[in-house]
């Protein structure tokens, strides 16, 4: 009997038992097509989770002094300072984009004869490009604001709401700062929110660090952030910026400096595991699957026992008759499979149709594992019946009623 012949012979005997064949790759179309958006679903999610990450500010550095509790005269020495900012400025050189200074305090301000407690932050011209910030109206500060001291300042979008009404309304409005009247010249956002576990809160209010200075009794930078140019330096600066930092101030003195590579690649594993978590779930399903088919033939060798002895009986050999079998149980395992992968990427390929704000990445991997797993469960769980049918005593299998 040729393949041909028995993909024929299969195909006819299970259109006669339509129902049947249907409910038992039902398991196959259920199990490929969780395997295919279980994929999905981790490799969208694993991209938005670390786009989050990425977003707080790309290859950053930041660092600062830890005091340890000490009192903050006796260490003011050991803060890292402007000169530090420059420091690391002029020792990297090509190796970063931008080194970036934060001044932070707490303050009151007056706004239409109202006082107000919010967060206020001295910044220099680079700090939006660094932290990633989205300036909405309005503008960012220049070298011009930094140089001259100019009295103006950038509000978050909800404080702006909260006090004027509307982000552009704030513009041009005038704020009292510590008896100074500084002038509303934009407003912002962390393109990504850190939810007011950085130095950026939802009441803050940016103004140059020029004038930032003569506001606070030390000099003390907390942070400072470091944009690196490549991301596979990341790691050499962070142990540049922390050598450097140790050697301008007194033995003994902390400074902690991080970056976000560690944050990414926890999130990384943490996806990955939670990939194959998942898949082995899926892979249960198609096993159970398996075990569904292999019954179902067992049951159709015992059904067709007649039909195997008279091809026994008219010249069909043992392996012929494991063959007929074996192609059935494939046949049933491949078309559910198919199926499951068709239902699997229909979501992902609509999601992709309807929306482009959206991106869902489709793993032709995982398309080719579940095509795979389909064909060895069809040929692994239907060995037994089809060796079973093959060894039958073709006198016997006559005689059975």
């Amino acid at each position: 009997m040729k393949l041909a012949e028995a993909i024929n012979f299969s195909f006819q005997a299970l259109r006669a038992n339509r129902l049947r064949t249907f409910l038992t790759a039902l398991g196959l179309i259920i199990g490929n097509a969780s395997v295919i958006l279980v994929v999905t679903i981790s490799l969208a999610s694993k991209d938005v989770i670390l786009d989050q990450i990425r977003g707080i500010g790309s290859n950053l550095v930041w660092a600062n002094y830890d005091p340890g509790g000490q009192n903050a005269a006796k260490v003011q020495a050991d803060f890292v300072n402007l000169s530090d900012v420059r420091a690391i400025r002029g020792s990297l050189g090509d190796e970063i984009v931008a080194a970036s200074a934060v001044m932070e305090n707490n303050g009151n301000i007056v706004v239409a004869g109202r006082v107000r407690e919010v967060t206020i932050n001295g910044v220099d011209e680079q700090y939006a490009r660094v932290r990633n910030l989205e300036v909405l109206h309005g503008r960012d500060f220049d070298a011009s604001d930094m140089t001259l001291r100019e009295r103006v300042a950038m509000l978050t979008d909800k404080l702006a709401i909260r006090i004027y009404g509307s982000q552009e309304a704030a513009l041009g409005q005038h704020i009292k700062i510590s008896d100074l009247q500084f002038t509303v010249i934009g407003t912002f956002r962390e393109r990504t929110s850190t939810f007011n576990q950085g130095e950026i809160t939802d009441e803050t209010i940016l103004i140059p660090l020029s004038v930032m200075r003569y506001f606070v009794q030390y000099e003390r930078i907390e942070p400072v952030y470091i944009q690196v140019r490549n991301a596979t330096d990341v790691r050499k600066v962070t142990d540049q910026v922390a050598t450097l930092l140790t050697e301008r101030h007194r033995q003994g003195a902390k400074y902690v400096v991080q970056n976000l590579q560690g944050f990414l690649e926890t999130a990384d594993r943490i996806a990955s595991v939670l990939t194959i978590v998942l898949v082995i779930v899926s892979t249960i399903a198609l096993i159970i699957s398996g075990i569904g088919i292999m019954n179902i033939m067992l049951v159709t060798v015992t059904e067709r026992t007649r039909e195997i002895g008279l091809r026994m009986a008219v010249g069909a050999s043992r392996r012929e008759i494991m063959l007929q079998f074996l192609v059935e149980s494939v046949l049933i395992s491949l078309s559910g499979g198919l199926i499951g992968i068709m239902i699997g990427l229909s979501l992902p390929i609509a999601v992709r149709i309807l929306t482009d704000r959206v991106h869902v990445p489709i793993s032709m991997l995982s398309v080719f594992v579940a095509f795979a797993v389909s064909f060895t469960v069809g040929v692994g769980f239907g060995l037994l019946p089809a060796r079973r049918a093959s060894q039958l005593n073709p006198t016997e299998a006559l005689r059975y009623e």
